[in-house]
């Protein structure tokens, strides 16, 4: 054990129930080894606003059902505010108790006297703990879906700077047709609009109250738990009581959701990755948003890159620790759901350290076209000139076939689909026109991809369009 949990052990070694809710059922304290591996109080310390938030809320709904008279309710409200203070300015200062319920009731017993006692009443730990939880996830959907935002807009930024830019699009990682810059970054807007659905999604989840379920069956005493729901901010109370104090559905949402930001990060960041690389030499990334090598200096990496795909690993295991923590339990509260916390907290803290990052490196790189020109095979123009074919009336199939002939014959000759003598596509299909080699052109490729969602300019233009009027209606921007 560390010192810090030595410590711990010797103060429950001191007291009989060992600082906990529940001794008075134990002849005897913990044993030493089951003090630490019993401890929540390093993980849960950060719900100590909630917990205060949701106990002032109970004290009321105590007071309104008779429970406690006025004189008690002032008191026990005004010892939380004084608990809340206290925290604010001095921390936990190395609360030897398990939880943070525990670290706040002893508080408020110093601050109040025994009166602290009663705050307890009708109320477990399982629906209390359950309360403060949601109330953080909330509160922490919001968060999520604006820094969401700031990426949003800046991939936005660069789609609207970069209309008129033609890039390779690629399949298999293989040149395929050329498209519009801005067709690739929107690629990625419309990724993250699906993530924000998500999220808000996970946050309604949350936002069902379960305070009032008490431990399984409810509480005994008449509370109005639709005034404790106004008051707390959710959206409606949970209908079963025994469903409400396990029901972590709204943890694997969120959680879900955390995960395909993740993955949706770590394509950007792999396209990011390789575009900025000195084979392709598409874009580069500002120098605050890269760093060298300690052995050679010419190295220029982009770490910023790297790192957001290794973090999208937290957080696809973090859905998988959630998922397989739920699998299989008694029905009812089972002590396995304190692990809920770490993986909920840090899904939450890796993507509100990862999307400030990324977003950062999106606003502040530089597009290199003249890199992308010159990385534009004429091959990437094969499929326009079947569409010339069919144009003229020749099935599609003896396009490609037609087509598939020419790019062979170029390999063949070392040289490039447009070096062909215009004599070679006459005689691979009369339908061939002197004009034939006008179609190698890259702007005029895009154009002619026209249809809602494709990479013309009246499309692109129309999809920046779309995505502002998707975010107008998530709520992530005033409708003016």
């Amino acid at each position: 054990m560390t010192r810090e949990d030595t410590a711990a052990s010797e103060s429950f070694a001191q007291r009989k129930d060992g600082g906990s809710l529940w001794g008075g059922r134990f002849e005897e304290g913990l044993a030493p080894e089951m003090v630490p591996f019993n401890l929540s109080l390093g993980i849960d310390s950060r719900l100590w606003r909630e917990d205060i938030r949701g106990s002032i809320a109970w004290v009321r709904a105590l007071a309104s059902a008779q429970v406690l008279t006025s004189e008690e309710q002032t008191t026990l409200i005004d010892g939380l505010t004084h608990v809340e203070d206290r925290i604010e300015l001095e921390g936990l200062n190395e609360a030897p108790e398990e939880d943070i319920h525990s670290v706040i009731e002893r508080m408020l017993g110093e601050a109040v006297g025994p009166v602290a006692g009663k705050l307890h009443t009708g109320r477990s730990r399982n629906d209390q703990s359950s309360t403060g939880v949601r109330l953080y996830g909330m509160a922490a959907a919001d968060r999520i879906c604006v820094e969401i935002l700031g990426l949003l807009q800046a991939l936005q930024g660069l789609a609207k700077s970069s209309v008129d830019v033609v890039m390779p699009g690629y399949t298999h990682l293989q040149q395929a047709q050329p498209i519009r810059v801005a067709h690739w970054a929107l690629s990625h807007v419309f990724r993250l609009l699906r993530d924000v659905e998500r999220i808000q999604a996970a946050k309604v989840s949350a936002a069902v109250m379960p305070l009032g379920a008490g431990a399984l069956a409810g509480c005994p005493f008449p509370v109005d738990r639709e005034a404790l729901r106004a008051e707390l901010g959710f959206e409606r109370v949970s209908e079963n009581s025994l469903d409400a104090v396990a029901d972590r559905d709204w943890v694997c949402d969120l959680t879900y959701g955390g995960a395909m930001i993740g993955v949706h990060l770590s394509c950007l960041a792999e396209d990011l990755a390789i575009f900025s690389s000195a084979e392709f030499g598409f874009v580069r990334l500002s120098d605050g948003f890269s760093t060298g090598s300690s052995l050679m200096p010419q190295k220029r990496n982009p770490d910023v890159a790297e790192l957001t795909r290794g973090k999208a690993g937290r957080l696809v295991g973090n859905l998988m620790t959630m998922l397989t923590l739920l699998k299989g339990l008694f029905t009812g509260y089972n002590r396995d759901l304190q692990e809920d916390k770490e993986a909920l907290f840090d899904t939450v803290d890796t993507l509100l350290l990862t999307l400030p990052a990324i977003a950062g490196a999106i606003n502040t790189l530089e597009l290199r076209p003249e890199r992308m020109r010159e990385g534009m095979e004429a091959e990437l123009l094969a499929t326009d000139l079947a569409d010339y074919l069919v144009r003229r009336g020749v099935p599609f199939r003896t396009s490609h076939e037609v087509l598939g002939e020419l790019v062979r014959q170029a390999e063949e000759r070392g040289i490039s689909l447009s070096e062909l003598p215009l004599e070679l596509y006459q005689k691979a299909h009369e339908a061939f026109g002197d004009d034939v080699m006008a179609t190698f052109d890259w702007l005029a490729s895009t154009e002619a991809r026209d249809t809602d969602g494709g990479t013309s300019l009246r499309s692109v233009r129309k999809q920046l369009e779309s995505v502002d009027s998707r975010l107008v209606e998530l709520g992530l921007v005033p409708n003016f």
